[in-house]
């Protein structure tokens, strides 16, 4: 399925509040056991279950507009030793843990909305954007198109 056509599945079909949870709840427990992400994850998150649930509130507000996140996304990744290649790393098990949990269409809304967030904080810490040669991205549209991004839903919208 195309971004296109995933944008224009009614809200409805975006993932819901229970399965954000359960996409938040799977990751950070392949993220705890990554090789190179654990251990610049498990040095700052001392309550996994508290940090589980921060970071569920915060994607049901990006991804369904509730609203109930409170927190600062660049000052809680500033001064980590995160680099570049972290972030690579954490957008393809992002974009693993969706596709194996989320239908076609919700997985490549999440993924639109990890690569846009992670481009920001990538931007915000003054790191270098990944090589083309050293990874692959999701490029929207056709490949030689820089044309205008479509809109991503909103949640409670169709």
């Amino acid at each position: 399925m195309s971004l296109t056509d995933a944008l224009a599945t009614p809200a409805g079909e975006l993932p819901d509040a229970a399965q954000i949870a359960a996409l938040v709840d799977h990751f950070y427990d392949r993220i705890q056991v990554h090789p190179q992400l654990g251990p610049i994850f498990n040095a700052f998150v001392h309550d996994w279950p508290a940090h589980k649930q921060l970071l569920t509130s915060f994607w049901c507000s990006v991804i369904l507009r509730e609203g109930s996140y409170r927190g600062n996304p660049m000052a809680a990744h500033f001064n980590r030793g995160i680099h570049t290649e972290h972030f690579v790393q954490w957008l393809a098990l992002w974009r693993e843990t969706a596709d194996a949990l989320l239908s076609p269409a919700q997985a490549v809304v999440v993924h639109e909305y990890a690569n846009r967030i992670g481009r920001s904080l990538r931007y915000g810490l003054g790191l270098p954007e990944p090589r083309a040669d050293v990874v692959h991205l999701e490029v929207l549209g056709d490949a030689g198109s820089r044309g205008p991004r479509p809109r991503l839903p909103r949640g409670g919208q169709a």
